[in-house]
């Protein structure tokens, strides 16, 4: 998967320039290895290790609910929101946006650069297993 790593840092920075507020974006497996991250002031291995728990507790809740696969979750909190979007089956897509920030915008550009990402990462995958 770290042969995508640059494909994967470029969308990140795409997304930080399409979304006024968003102040940082990580990429990483379900289990909290960092894919690769545009993140400035934030440690990027501890946010994936949260989000990897966090990630554990929402797929409980979707599970036992009835509300089928996770897709995303936003937290939102004195100063601004942490939202985390499925990224195809191995990866999600982390970011980090500020208070002001237009969350119907966040969310359409973070669904599609976690569609992009999902795709580099697949593509990543499939190179591996074929070598």
């Amino acid at each position: 998967m770290l042969a995508a790593e640059p494909e994967v840092l470029d969308e990140l920075r795409r997304l930080r320039a399409r979304v006024v507020h968003v102040t940082g974006a990580l990429v990483a497996t379900s289990d909290g290895l960092v894919l690769a991250h545009d993140t400035a002031g934030i440690e990027p291995e501890g946010v994936a290790a949260l989000t990897a728990a966090a990630l554990g507790v929402t797929q409980s809740l979707a599970d036992a609910t009835g509300r089928g696969a996770f897709r995303e979750l936003l937290v939102r909190g004195d100063e601004g929101y942490v939202a985390t979007y499925a990224a195809g089956p191995a990866a999600v897509l982390t970011v980090l946006a500020g208070g002001r920030t237009n969350v119907g915008r966040l969310h359409m550009e973070a669904r599609r650069s976690g569609a992009r990402v999902a795709e580099l990462v697949g593509d990543a995958l499939g190179k591996a297993e074929q070598s």
